[in-house]
């Protein structure tokens, strides 16, 4: 089956819903798989099977269709993150080469500033009214037949192009097939239960690999209501206003509800279930929102751009059995999903026993095709047999649940000991005057690295006294030995925390490790979100 074919397949089974609801506009299953069909046969007259075609915008309806359009046309659609600097998407735009790109009109200005480094690009079609350098979307649409394109792709052949973050350096492209994507969609449908009267809000940004839900929403002929970019009071009034009953966010989008007094103004009773992923959710913030909205079903997974979405999930049932019973799985990702096959090796290749850390690999058919132009990135990404290496360490419990440890990347050596941050950053959630913590590792000239606490506050705290937390709830060589107070943690588009980045700054100096002092949150007022106070012991 081709990624493709599902909004044909959705308007058979049912032409007059409502697929795509954004603001006041609406577009039924029919009237979304004629537009699609509109793209795929305009972009077959002006390109050849395998070109890529970029797209540069904000949520909207016509990226729902491109994810469809161009991959029925025989095309790669290339995902472009518009919260990216005009460098970067030069980056992305050269190494991907796209023939065509599709830019959101506020973003033109970006893409003039780098037209000169692009060559690949023979056109700029505009998402709203055309201008000298850029033809409309909708004239491109209108050279297009609203019937079945007679090129037809194979399952195998790249479908969607979409950059890795690049947390721990330049992004790489994950290639992903239509085999790829609809085998991730089939597994979410094998796990996830259905409710047939289920109206679906949809808070990722499109460009991020969280958008093969669309797909599994579209089959199963859901409303869905789309949200342009997060906001937090957009997301309640939709939610009041359209009766959602299920939604999924990434964990800080949860944080930033359970600290926002407007919540309350607004009436979300017909929330049923909320689905948390993208970034890790610390324990301290699942406890606040169950107990905030008790009538809600929690679950959660496991998954990334290379996997098309998730391997494991914890459903609804598991978390309420983890509330009634007292158990530890609520800080897990749940079970293996029927159609993919996860392990934890150690580094030889070889099974890790139950509770004991490893790195976690994946087969399936989800798993990515490989990195695009790189091949030893690819080589390197799997090992004998076929598993894809994450990058992610895990360990499984007697019982089958999978807990993330860290990043494999961001563990912590100091002294000879292995600290993995996230044991930390739980510890630092639970004091009551922490909204957010990163945990990294500095250069140290006796143990190696040292553990610093990079941590956002809502009320006044000192860094001793954040120090002595951590030393009463974990071993203490593990501790933070400084405390780094900042307003804002640098994030990208899926709520990931950029320690890459926190490393960097305290590298250069600009987050100093000083001598320890008491900090409070700034002023709301305040203008300076990047303003940092260091302290340390």
């Amino acid at each position: 089956m081709l990624l493709s074919d599902v909004p044909a397949i959705a308007a058979h089974h049912a032409p007059d819903v409502i697929a795509l609801r954004l603001e006041d506009r609406t577009w039924t299953y029919a009237e979304l798989r004629d537009r699609c069909w509109r793209l795929s046969n305009a972009l077959i007259r002006v390109t050849e099977p395998g070109d890529r075609v970029a797209i540069l915008s904000e949520n909207c309806p016509e990226y729902v269709e491109c994810y469809y359009g161009v991959p029925g046309a025989g095309l790669a659609l290339v995902f472009l993150n518009y919260r990216l600097a005009a460098r970067e998407l030069a980056y992305i735009i050269g190494n991907s080469e796209p023939r065509l790109l599709f830019v959101e009109r506020r973003y033109l200005p970006a893409i003039r500033e780098i037209r000169g480094e692009i060559p690949s690009v023979e056109q700029i079609v505009v998402i709203g009214e055309q201008t000298e350098d850029a033809i409309s979307y909708d004239a491109l649409l209108a050279t297009g037949a609203a019937s079945e394109p007679l090129r037809r792709p194979k399952e195998d052949e790249l479908c969607w192009l979409l950059y890795t973050s690049g947390t721990t350096g330049l992004p790489k492209g994950a290639m992903l097939s239509h085999r790829n994507i609809m085998a991730a969609i089939t597994n979410s449908m094998c796990s996830w239960e259905a409710a047939p009267d289920d109206v679906c809000l949809f808070t990722f940004p499109l460009f991020h690999v969280a958008g093969y839900v669309m797909p599994m929403y579209h089959l199963r002929t859901y409303p869905v209501v789309l949200l342009r970019s997060f906001d937090i009071e957009t997301l309640l009034a939709n939610i009041e206003r359209h009766r959602v009953t299920s939604t999924a966010m990434a964990p800080t989008m949860i944080a930033m509800l359970l600290e926002n007094p407007v919540a309350d103004r607004y009436d979300i009773s017909s929330l049923r279930r909320i689905g948390y992923g993208a970034s890790a959710m610390p324990a301290e913030v699942l406890r606040r929102a169950r107990g905030r909205w008790p009538g809600v079903a929690f679950s959660t997974g496991f998954g990334m751009t290379e996997l098309s979405g998730n391997v494991m999930f914890l459903s609804p049932a598991d978390h309420d059995r983890a509330a009634d019973q007292g158990l530890d799985i609520l800080r897990s990702v749940g079970r293996q999903m029927p159609l993919a096959r996860v392990r934890v090796v150690d580094d030889e290749g070889r099974d890790a026993p139950a509770d004991t850390p490893g790195e976690i690999v994946v087969k399936g058919d989800q798993v990515l095709m490989g990195y695009w132009r790189n091949p030893e990135a690819t080589r390197s990404s799997f090992f004998a047999g076929g598993w894809f290496r994450s990058g992610d360490v895990g360990r499984w419990d007697a019982d089958g649940y999978l807990y993330i440890v860290d990043r494999k990347k961001d563990m912590i050596l100091t002294g000879g000991e292995n600290v993995y941050p996230r044991e930390v950053e739980e510890v630092l959630y639970q004091h009551p005057a922490v909204v957010e913590a990163a945990v990294i590792g500095a250069p140290d000239p006796k143990w190696g690295e040292k553990v610093v606490a990079v941590v956002c506050l809502r009320t006044e705290a000192s860094a001793d006294e954040l120090i002595a937390f951590c030393r009463e709830r974990i071993a203490s060589y593990k501790k933070p030995r400084h405390v780094v107070f900042i307003e804002a943690l640098p994030r990208n588009a899926s709520g990931k925390v950029l320690k890459r980045e926190l490393r960097e700054r305290i590298t250069v100096g600009e987050l100093a490790l000083g001598e320890p002092q008491s900090f409070r949150r700034p002023d709301a007022g305040s203008s300076d979100s990047g303003q940092a106070s260091a302290s340390g012991t």
